[in-house]
């Protein structure tokens, strides 16, 4: 499936509404082909901008979606608008749920090491005839013997839960070694596991998701910040396409 792109201050973000984004990526693995998968939203898009090496990383991702309703209107400004919030949480449970249904094979990374103990459960519980193909968690110095698991068992799916820039950063340099849907979630296992609340659908239909997690957790509101930052860069950008 070709898609139209649009360039939000130098990343080039895939056209999909939710379905069609998920749909490909079933289609993608029934082929057994190698992908790497970004949800960028305007946290990551900023670093991005301050950061070549990053911003070439994930133009060179084989899909860029928007997370965040931030980049949705940051592409309406620039009159090139976008299907839909495309999120990386919601990527991930809809290709559980397919990983389920059709006994695929799943690698897990990242997180706190009670994180990645109390997922184990949560998967076998919730998604029973997923094949579990490894599991470690984010606190390692060494990763070979991560790499080496990876590479003996062939996941379709392997979901790096680093944080960015370091989960798209490892995803980058070992993805040759399976030919897996490689997908960095961020703080995706801290929801499955029930350690963070998802906004209601309220806030979700209502583009105020940001709002809930501020009051859940008043200590994101510097990173909150970059909103702002990110729409002036937008208007910068649209202020030079019409010179």
């Amino acid at each position: 499936m070709t898609r139209s792109k649009v360039n939000i201050l130098g990343i080039e973000f895939d056209n999909f509404t939710q379905k069609e984004f998920v749909c490909q990526l079933i289609a993608d693995n029934r082929q057994h082909l190698n992908r790497f998968v970004v949800t960028a939203n305007p946290e990551i898009v900023l670093a991005a901008t301050r950061d070549p090496h990053y911003q070439q990383i994930i133009n060179h991702a084989d899909y860029v979606t928007a997370d965040g309703i931030g980049i949705v209107k940051g592409a309406k400004i620039l009159g090139t608008p976008l299907a839909e919030r495309v999120t990386g949480f919601d990527t991930m449970q809809a290709l559980l749920r397919s990983a389920n249904q059709n006994q695929k094979k799943v690698y897990f990374l990242g997180g706190k090491p009670a994180v990645i103990s109390a997922l184990k459960n949560v998967i076998k519980e919730k998604y029973p005839h997923l094949i579990i193909a490894g599991m470690h968690d984010g606190y390692f110095n060494d990763e070979e013997p991560i790499i080496h698991e990876i590479q003996q068992t062939q996941p379709d799916f392997v979901f790096v839960a680093l944080g960015f820039p370091k989960q798209d950063f490892f995803i980058a340099h070992h993805r040759s070694v399976a030919n897996s849907i490689w997908m960095g979630v961020g703080g995706s296992f801290d929801v499955l596991i029930g350690n963070v609340q998802r906004a209601p659908e309220f806030w979700i239909n209502h583009h105020i998701e940001w709002l809930f997690r501020l009051i859940q957790e008043p200590t994101r509101f510097k990173r909150m910040l970059a909103l702002p930052r990110y729409l002036f860069r937008v208007y910068q950008q649209k202020s030079k396409q019409k010179k």
